[in-house]
């Protein structure tokens, strides 16, 4: 089953602008669809046109999301090319996000976490996926 799948990871926000410039500019994704009051419910779903993977955002307008539970919610991306690491770093800082310290320092030796407007953390890791 899993051969076939296409993964997408889904979470609410409380401001699915708030994430964008995150996501878009910092990230580097693209938006590949919106709605609007779709059971009440808006959304976007990303993509990057290099991956087999969309990050989906919803509101509500009646059901707050939050912030992230912990700093230890993370989102990683393996990027073992170290030119292209630095690269998505230097975007991230561009697009006006400063690394974070990481919750479990690993994640400090192995490369740079940023975190999102709800207090969500992505990766980017400078290094092969262990698996």
């Amino acid at each position: 089953m899993t051969m076939s799948a296409h993964l997408r990871i889904a979470r609410p926000t409380d401001s699915i602008q708030s994430l964008l410039p995150f996501y878009v500019n910092g990230l580097g994704f693209e938006v590949k669809l919106s709605f609007s009051g779709h059971e009440g419910f808006d959304g976007v779903i990303l993509a990057s046109s290099a991956s087999g993977y969309h990050l989906e955002f919803t509101q509500h307008a009646s059901h707050p999301a939050g912030r992230a539970p912990t700093p230890d919610n993370l989102l990683v991306f393996y990027m073992p090319d170290e030119t292209l690491h630095q690269r998505a770093v230097a975007r991230m800082k561009r697009a006006g996000f400063e690394p974070v310290e990481s919750f479990n320092p690993y994640w400090d030796r192995c490369g740079a976490t940023f975190e999102d407007p709800d207090g969500y953390r992505v990766v980017l890791a400078n290094m092969k996926s262990p698996v």
